[in-house]
């Protein structure tokens, strides 16, 4: 979903919305027809081959972004037993959700431990959009429908039929909605539905067998606020660059597992402005997506972090988008005063 789809990263993140997503859009997945993990072609190593030049220059901007070579960090300042941050990946894929020894460790001796979102049950989820309706639909006339042309409107009905809803149900919903629709394939809904499930839930499951409360950087309502806070007219635009890869779902997902194990997430956001320029989107179509759901959010999650760290022993997880770069949260605590040491 950055195309919201494609930085996934810091999804989800809005793994509450994928919650949300996945328990009403799933419709009748069969869980025994889940394969032991979903398969996709890597769509950077592709353009390795056909689009060289674009790749080098992808590759030259993830090089060049700072705090992108490790997902395990050390935060430590004197006087204060270490912390430790993670960054995340909101998928199932078991590439991702194996915990390194590193982090299993950490966790254990940890005595606090803070995902993005801290309650994300169906419960907890079904709750928070219901409180924030206007987020999520439109509820003033507009429609969906009058923002895309005929051919796009129909690829989103489709994909909401696909989805286990009435198709009539696509007018209402806002671009970002559909984007989640978008971003989750049929695979990854088996994945789910078999009850597999995803890193940040590694994390709290290790918590748990720690005796270790969980608690939560940001709320649910924030990270809708934070969806819905982008342009209408750059929502619609995300949207319509997810319409033109709506086959590559698989493809999206397995690039992001590649770029995640790798440790090359800093080719995420040039990866996908270069597709976007390839669908013809504006090269600020992403402004309002990195404000308000990296640059906005990194901060808040610094300051919800702070109180934390400075007691010491904690463990921190989120969308590894949030790490990296000048405004990244590994950036941030070193402002703060901390070091902070790439472990893995």
């Amino acid at each position: 979903m950055t195309s919201f789809r494609r930085l996934r990263f810091s999804r989800r993140s809005f793994y509450a919305l994928t919650v949300f997503v996945l328990a009403f859009a799933a419709g009748p997945v069969a869980a025994e027809d889940a394969p032991a993990r979903c398969q996709g072609t890597d769509m950077l190593a592709e353009m390795q081959v056909k689009q060289p030049a674009l790749f080098d220059k992808i590759m030259a901007e993830s090089n060049a972004t700072a705090n992108a070579e490790a997902m395990l960090w050390k935060v430590e300042k004197p006087g204060i037993p270490a912390s430790y941050l993670l960054g995340t990946m909101h998928l199932s894929d078991p590439r991702i959700t194996e915990l390194p020894a590193a982090a299993i460790d950490a966790i254990a001796h940890s005595k606090s431990v803070a995902l993005e979102v801290a309650d994300l049950s169906p419960e907890a989820v079904a709750a928070a959009m219901a409180k924030a309706a206007g987020l999520i639909v439109y509820t003033d006339g507009s429609s969906l429908k009058s923002a895309l042309s005929a051919d796009d409107y129909n690829k989103v009905e489709r994909v909401v039929v696909k989805s286990g809803m009435p198709g009539e149900l696509a007018a209402m919903m806002k671009p970002w909605l559909v984007s989640m629709l978008l971003a989750t394939s049929d695979c990854e809904r088996k994945q789910i539905a078999s009850g597999k499930v995803v890193l940040d839930l590694r994390v709290a499951a290790e918590a748990k067998k720690a005796g270790i409360t969980v608690t939560g950087l940001e709320t649910i309502e924030s990270q809708l606020r934070a969806l819905a806070s982008i342009p209408d007219d750059q929502q619609v635009a995300i949207l319509k660059v997810e319409l033109d890869t709506i086959d590559r779902a698989d493809d999206m997902m397995e690039t992001m597992v590649q770029m995640y194990v790798k440790r090359q997430i800093g080719a995420a956001m040039p990866f996908q402005l270069a597709l976007a320029a390839e669908s013809g989107a504006a090269p600020d179509v992403f402004d309002g997506f990195k404000k308000a759901l990296l640059i906005d959010r990194n901060a808040g999650m610094r300051d919800a972090a702070l109180p934390l760290l400075e007691k010491g022993n904690a463990f921190v997880a989120v969308g590894a988008l949030h790490l990296p770069g000048p405004t990244g949260l590994v950036a941030l605590l070193r402002e703060s005063g901390y070091t902070v040491t790439p472990i893995e």
